[in-house]
């Protein structure tokens, strides 16, 4: 069997809650031996975070740490520093999501670390960066979305900001902070040497303002929020039927003129409202009012089948039951069993080297004396 792509790299994880842990979950799924550095008195704050709860604890901790091995260390006992200095001088990656100046103060920053493993890809997260005002914030995700501008955009035209579902700026802080890491660890093939890869969540929040940022800075123009509909496209969003909402995304004019088709309305090609896209996103309102009354004929269910046999982009708009069950009518097999607990399967599918799970998110200090064993054998 081929080995996994990271086969052989050892990640010491001092990070918790979201970003961090997300990240090493991304390595560990690839085959990297993650070591999930916890406290004694209670470990990751998420394994406190529910309900929900299972047997094997919170299921917001068990979505973000399977494939990693525990090791509680109180990092002011000089016993447990020594271990951690010892993990930190194997690793060939450290993830940590302190306070800035924390892990410096403890003896573990990036300036000592690199003094005795220069080889090290140190890959620090926090919330609005290590620079001495943005260091002294408290960062949660809910906080950097509401200050980044990104709820600004989102939710209905004439409702309250909105959070979206999940914590997003947190999910794409974890990810570009798996990318940076995967990058350090390529270059050092190289160059031999380690580097200090910091990733920030006001600065991924920008990053995913995506064309609502690009077109903020190249204009100067305001974006506000437009609910479901897209501020550049249209139809693109979602629109009422008989039943449910149906999401609708026409992206370009070949699309529409076979959307029109269709609903057996292909005069609105040539209508000068709507001829073009620019003209649509101007003129949405008269479109969806014109589309809201004919999808109003049928369920939602019967629209996406008919729209999506005639190559135009629609679906319902499933609750997550019905998401997952659409997945696996595809043949995704999104659902992974670990010893019991069920966990959604990377979406990373390599063909040699696939991103498999190795093990159950682990209990608290779950490997404490295989650890403390291997690391006490310098």
């Amino acid at each position: 069997m081929t080995d996994a792509a990271l086969s052989g790299i050892l990640v010491a994880d001092f990070s918790r809650v979201l970003a961090g842990p997300l990240a090493s979950q991304t390595l560990a799924d690839l085959g990297a031996d993650v070591i999930k550095i916890e406290r004694p008195d209670g470990g990751d704050d998420t394994r406190q975070w529910g309900p929900p709860f299972v047997d094997e604890g919170s299921t917001y901790y068990l979505g973000l740490n399977r494939g990693k091995r525990s090791l509680t260390l109180d990092l002011r006992d000089e016993a447990d520093k020594q271990l951690a200095h010892e993990l930190c001088r194997r690793a060939d990656v450290i993830i940590e999501s302190f306070r800035p100046g924390t892990m410096d103060r403890l003896g573990f920053g990036w300036e000592a670390v690199r003094q005795y493993n220069p080889r090290a890809i140190y890959t620090s997260i926090s919330a609005f960066g290590s620079g001495d005002e943005g260091a002294a914030l408290p960062g949660y995700d809910l906080l950097v979305q509401a200050i980044s501008g990104y709820m600004s955009i989102t939710g209905a035209a004439d409702g309250p900001a909105t959070r979206p579902g999940t914590a997003l700026i947190d999910l794409t802080t974890g990810l570009y902070a798996a990318t940076g890491t995967l990058a350090a660890l390529r270059e050092r093939e190289h160059s031999g040497e380690g580097q200090h890869l910091e990733v920030a969540l006001l600065d991924s929040a920008f990053a995913m303002l995506l064309n609502i940022g690009s077109g903020f800075l190249n204009t100067g123009d305001l974006p506000v929020r437009t609910g479901n509909a897209h501020a550049s496209i249209a139809p693109y969003q979602t629109i009422p039927t008989a039943t449910d909402d149906l999401a609708l995304a026409v992206g370009n004019d070949a699309l529409f003129a076979r959307l029109c088709e269709e609903l057996g309305r292909p005069e609105l090609t040539s209508d000068q409202r709507f001829a073009t896209n620019s003209e649509r996103v101007v003129n949405r309102d008269e479109l969806i009012a014109i589309l809201s009354e004919i999808f109003a004929g049928e369920s939602a269910q019967l629209w996406a089948e008919r729209l999506t046999a005639a190559g135009v982009p629609a679906g319902p708009v499933n609750d997550v039951a019905q998401a997952y069950r659409f997945a696996e009518s595809l043949g995704l097999d999104p659902i992974v069993d670990l010893e019991g607990v069920r966990s959604t399967r990377s979406p990373m599918r390599l063909s040699r080297t696939p991103a498999v799970p190795q093990s159950r998110p682990p209990r608290l200090g779950e490997h404490n004396d295989e650890l403390r064993a291997w690391l006490g054998a310098s």
